[in-house]
């Protein structure tokens, strides 16, 4: 008797939690979205949480000799962390799991800045998988220790490259957004050892793959402090040849190149 009482008292408090997490969205006005896993697709919809890189897009990844910040100058100057790695937050109800980098002016000075790739990569996955996410970019690369590291980039506000696409490190991926006006502008950037495509959730109580970002391009950034030279990945396209897109470099012009070079 005891053992079914507290059954039912179980049952009535699991359905009264239940309804409040179903208020819990309407609520919050979208932050769920990056603050808890995604639901699983419906209609059959492709999940990407689940892509593992097979065999031969694994062994495209290019190997990058050097890592350098996202946003800024190359030395990540004219940015600074508003939300570091790992921090947390009450009010998100976990451990922060990327960095927050926001142009020195704060606030919404930095929208539309440009958002550069830490090293050079395989564009893995470019789109938007939730509202609160806003546009996102993930990018393989193939780190100096043989590790494959994934770098990620949150709530653009423009995409500018494809899925499957080289890029270079210091090119251009996109511009800083906002995640449809849910944030204030700013860059949620995160670094992953992983396999496959996997987005997640901006907070969460485990680090799992995640990686302090900031702390692990300034490990593999091998060069000297004063190095502004472009990617070997860059030279490569642009003395092949290879019709491609534009490539804007780093650096204190912020000078665009186009890899169309005729040969």
């Amino acid at each position: 008797m005891i053992l079914l009482t507290l059954a039912a008292a179980a049952a009535i408090v699991g359905v009264i939690l239940w309804r409040e997490g179903e208020k819990q969205p309407a609520e919050r006005i979208g932050f769920q979205d990056a603050d808890v896993p995604l639901d699983m697709p419906k209609g059959g919809a492709p999940d990407h949480r689940f892509h593992f890189l097979p065999a031969w897009q694994t062994a495209q990844i290019p190997r990058s000799p050097r890592f350098d910040p996202p946003l800024g100058s190359e030395h990540g100057g004219l940015a600074y962390n508003a939300q570091k790695f790992w921090e947390m937050n009450e009010k998100r109800g976990g451990h922060h799991t990327g960095d927050d980098l926001n142009g020195i002016g704060g606030m919404n000075t930095d929208l539309g800045d440009p958002v550069y790739s830490t090293a050079d990569g395989l564009v893995l996955y470019a789109g938007e998988p939730s509202p609160g996410w806003g546009k996102l970019v993930v990018i393989a690369h193939g780190a100096p220790d043989c590790r494959t590291l994934h770098s990620m980039y949150a709530h653009l506000d423009r995409i500018d490259v494809a899925r499957g696409a080289l890029v270079a490190r210091g090119g251009r991926i996109g511009t800083v957004g906002t995640a449809n006006g849910y944030y204030p502008a700013h860059l949620h950037f995160e670094m992953r050892a992983s396999d496959g495509v996997d987005i997640g959730a901006g907070y969460a109580m485990f680090p799992l793959n995640r990686l302090d970002p900031l702390a692990t391009v300034a490990s593999l950034r091998n060069a000297a402090p004063d190095a502004l030279s472009p990617s070997p990945l860059a030279r490569a396209l642009t003395e092949s040849g290879t019709p491609w897109t534009k490539l804007e470099i780093q650096g204190a012009e912020k000078f665009t190149e186009l890899l169309e070079t005729p040969r």
